[in-house]
Parts: C-alpha cells; sequence; structure tokens
C-alpha cells in the first residue's frame, strides 16, 4: 500500500504523536509498504530527524501562541501535491486539528479513503486552557473525525466519548512499547546515586510540562520523608513547577536509550494527568518494571490493573497520589511484585503487533471502498 502519514507533530519533536507516527512510518516500510510523512515544519535550529524511515514532507509552520514549543502547520499546496504524487492508497491522519483537516479536505477531493487517529483530548484541553468551549471543541472533533472512512481510538474511554459524542465509525487500536529499549535491567545505580544522595525512593513522572499534565499533584509526594520527585520532560509550566515541587529533580527531555536508562532507574512511576487518551509513558514504565500511580480516568484505566499492576487514584486529587505514593514507599515486596506484573503484562504490545492492527485495519477500509463503488 502506498500511504501518506498526516500528522500535526513529527520528531524532532518529543511527544505521543510524533512517537505513534514514527512508529507507524517504520512498521510500513518494514512490512514492504510505501509510506511518506506530511508534517509541520520543525522550529529554526531543530533539525529534521535524519533517520526518518521514509520520505518526509514539510509545510511550513509557526509556533502555538503560548506554547512555543507546538508547532502549527500553515496553508500550503505541498500538502494536495504529495497525495497526487505518491498516488496514496489511503491517507492516515495523525491526530487531525489543523493540518490534518486539510489533509482530509484533500483526501476527500481526490477520492482517497481517510483514516483518523484519535490522539488528542481537544475537549480536556479546551477546559484546562479557556475553561469553557468543550461543547465547539467536540463540534470539531465530530466534524473532522465524521468525514473519515474510520476512526481509530487508543482505548476504551476514548472509544466511549467518540460515540457519546456522535463520532460514527470507531473502533479501538491501541499503541505499542518497545520492550526491547525499555526494560527493567537498563537500571543505573549510579545515575540513582545523583538523584538520591541519601537513598531515598525515587518518584518519577515523564511527559510534557503543561497545565494539562496537572504535574502539580505531586506536590505532597514531595513532602514524603525518603522519597525523591525527578522530573523529566519540558513545556511551558516548568518554572511554576520548579516552585510547587521543593526538592525535586528536573532532568529536561530525555529521549532514546538515555530516557529508557532514566525509567529503569525510578523505584515508582508516577502519573497525574486525566486528559491521557492512551498514555504512552504508562506503557514504557510498565516495561521498565516500575509499579505505577495514575488517575483512574482515561488511557490508564485500560493499561493499570487496579492493585495488581499499579494504583489508580481519583482525578486532579493530590492526596490520593500522596497517599498511593506513600504506600508503595512502605513495602518493597508490593513494589516488585506489581512491577513484574506490569512487565508481564505489555510483554505482547509490540510496535510489530499493533502495526499489523492498522495494516488490517486500512486493508478493510479500502475493501469497504471497493464494494462501496461495486455497488
Amino acid at each position: 500500500m502506498r500511504v501518506v502519514i498526516v500528522t500535526e507533530s513529527f520528531p524532532p519533536d518529543v511527544n505521543g504523536v510524533a512517537h505513534c507516527a514514527l512508529q507507524t512510518a517504520r512498521h510500513l516500510v518494514d512490512r514492504g509498504h510505501a509510506p511518506v510523512v506530511v508534517a509541520p515544519a520543525p522550529a529554526p535550529g531543530h533539525k529534521p530527524d535524519a533517520n526518518a524511515p521514509c520520505p518526509v514532507v514539510h509545510v511550513p509552520s509557526l509556533p502555538l501562541p503560548g506554547y512555543p514549543q507546538v508547532r502549527v502547520a500553515l496553508p500550503s499546496r505541498r500538502l494536495a501535491a504529495t497525495l497526487i504524487e505518491h498516488r496514496a492508497d489511503v491517507v492516515h491522519l495523525a491526530s487531525p486539528f489543523v493540518l490534518g483537516v486539510r489533509g482530509m479536505a484533500a483526501a476527500a477531493r481526490l477520492g482517497t479513503p481517510a483514516v483518523a487517529v484519535y490522539q488528542t483530548d481537544l475537549a480536556g484541553y479546551a477546559r484546562t486552557y479557556m475553561g469553557a468551549g468543550e461543547a465547539a471543541a467536540w463540534r470539531r472533533i465530530r466534524s473532522v473525525h465524521g468525514a473519515a472512512d474510520l476512526t481509530l481510538a487508543p482505548s476504551s474511554a476514548a472509544l466511549r466519548d467518540l460515540e457519546t459524542h456522535g463520532v460514527p465509525r470507531v473502533e479501538l487500536w491501541p499503541r505499542g512499547v518497545d520492550t526491547e529499549r525499555f526494560r527493567p535491567d537498563r537500571r543505573d545505580e549510579a545515575l540513582r546515586r545523583e538523584l538520591a544522595p541519601n537513598g531515598e525512593l525515587i518518584v518519577g513522572y515523564v511527559g510534557r510540562l503543561a497545565p494539562e499534565k496537572q504535574v502539580e499533584l505531586l506536590a505532597g509526594a514531595c513532602g514524603l520523608e525518603g522519597v525523591r520527585i525527578v522530573v523529566v520532560g519540558d513545556g511551558p509550566s516548568r518554572p511554576g513547577l520548579e516552585q510547587a515541587l521543593p526538592g525535586a529533580v528536573f532532568l529536561g527531555r530525555r529521549t532514546g536509550d538515555d530516557l529508557a536508562r532514566v525509567f529503569a532507574s525510578f523505584d515508582v512511576f508516577a502519573h497525574t494527568g486525566p486528559f491521557e487518551t492512551f498514555c504512552q509513558t504508562v506503557q514504557e514504565a510498565m516495561a521498565s518494571g516500575l509499579p505505577v500511580v495514575a488517575p483512574a480516568a482515561g488511557g490508564p484505566l485500560d493499561l493499570v490493573a487496579h492493585g495488581r499492576t499499579g494504583l489508580l487514584v481519583p482525578p486532579r486529587d493530590a492526596t490520593a497520589v500522596r497517599d498511593a505514593v506513600r504506600a508503595l514507599a512502605a513495602d518493597a515486596g508490593l513494589r516488585a511484585a506489581f512491577g513484574a506484573a506490569g512487565r508481564a503484562t505489555v510483554e505482547g504490545r509490540t510496535w510489530a503487533a499493533v502495526g499489523d492492527q492498522l495494516i488490517g485495519h486500512y486493508a478493510n477500509v479500502l475493501a469497504a471502498r471497493r464494494t462501496a463503488v461495486a455497488a
């Protein structure tokens, strides 16, 4: 198949949309298909990923006001030209919002089937950043995804949200995890001594530092004796979080094997954001053999088995986060049991396995189009 992946983000960006688009392109190449990626151009001074598995077409972009780490694509003829030149069989729309909307329109004009991948809780972001606008966000989501031949939801919670708000033709497509990169034996005792020189229990967060992630909920855990909070990632909330989390260590952005080493050197992984449609970092923590503390909302509901691989807590509840960390800090045996169970749970969730599921969804969409034409 010839596939054009239209994505709102791609490496060198570090986020779930970029990572999933990259893994999708890699798997398509591995299986003998021919993908091309269309993505916003990276910020000046940031080089495109030299190891991209397929051609990448960049369209002009500008930073999102107030959040310069996010680039927004400008109108460009390159998108439609790429669909035509590549003779796409399928257009894959990764978290369509701006560029993806244009990709959907171009696919419709050309009569090319489109598969839209839902990855970003725009309604949740509207509540966080504007205090309102949730209904408008759902209208946009319904309009964009309703035009696709198929929408793929990453979790059961996301699928229910889409169906409840009137999005048709939705199926489940989860995310894979690199269990070769993220594994317990990457634990680094020298790094642990650097992060926790007095032998503290290390509780880690990995992700963007932005208001919707609500990382400030770790403040209570910062006050626990013998606990050291380590924050990995960057974003507009970092200055405020450095004030809100006294004693926490901020490592900035980490990627690749370095990130895997940091993950494996934690004792507990804590995620705080209540708007995750999936939450890839939870899977990476589980692959690293860590017990997980996460909100009982969105994607983590599918990933964390409460009382077996981690502890689910009420969303937005700093006291519950603190109490869950305290319980795990007090019981090394429980941490070990949860971590081992988490690793066992994700071992079959490879990118190859979920990539094959995606190719199956493409094939079903193409078959349905052929049937419709024949009728």
